[in-house]
């Protein structure tokens, strides 16, 4: 597993190097990554309702939808890459940390351990703020400009 996401980095990381710009018609479109993120915020706050009314299958069921999310289609992670740069492992690193969290959750809700849900759901977004805390802001104001 940790192999296949070695090359599959490796590969993005190549196309990065070899690819000196993006055509100019994807510079204009909105990243799919900003509905990614819509989609996990709309998730973030069903587990929210779920948490707060013990409903630990709807929060079974969503933490997948958080920990497995869309990812952007192959052209955008290759802009995105060359803007991380030198920062891409700790934002991965980041990325998969957050990814852990929605797994134990997921867990923590399926054994029905509110205690554990509410203390994994903690940590996720703890996850989720560490990484927008430090890429949010400059990541917007590079592609979207000063908004």
């Amino acid at each position: 597993m940790k192999r296949a996401h070695i090359a599959t980095w490796t590969l993005i990381t190549g196309l990065v190097l070899t690819t000196a710009y993006a055509p100019a018609w994807a510079e204009a479109q909105p990243l799919a990554l900003r509905s990614i993120m819509k989609e996990l915020g709309s998730n973030m706050r069903i587990v929210t309702d779920g948490i707060s009314r013990e409903d630990w299958g709807l929060v079974d069921k969503t933490a997948p939808l958080i920990a497995d999310h869309s990812r952007p289609p192959l052209l955008e992670k290759t802009r995105i890459l060359g803007f991380l740069g030198g920062d891409m492992a700790k934002f991965k690193s980041r990325d998969d940390a957050a990814h852990e969290a929605a797994k134990a959750l997921g867990l923590a809700a399926r054994n029905q351990d509110g205690q554990a849900v509410i203390a994994a759901f903690q940590k996720l977004q703890m996850r989720c703020y560490d990484c927008h805390r430090e890429f949010r802001k400059p990541f917007v104001a590079h592609f979207y400009g000063a908004r």
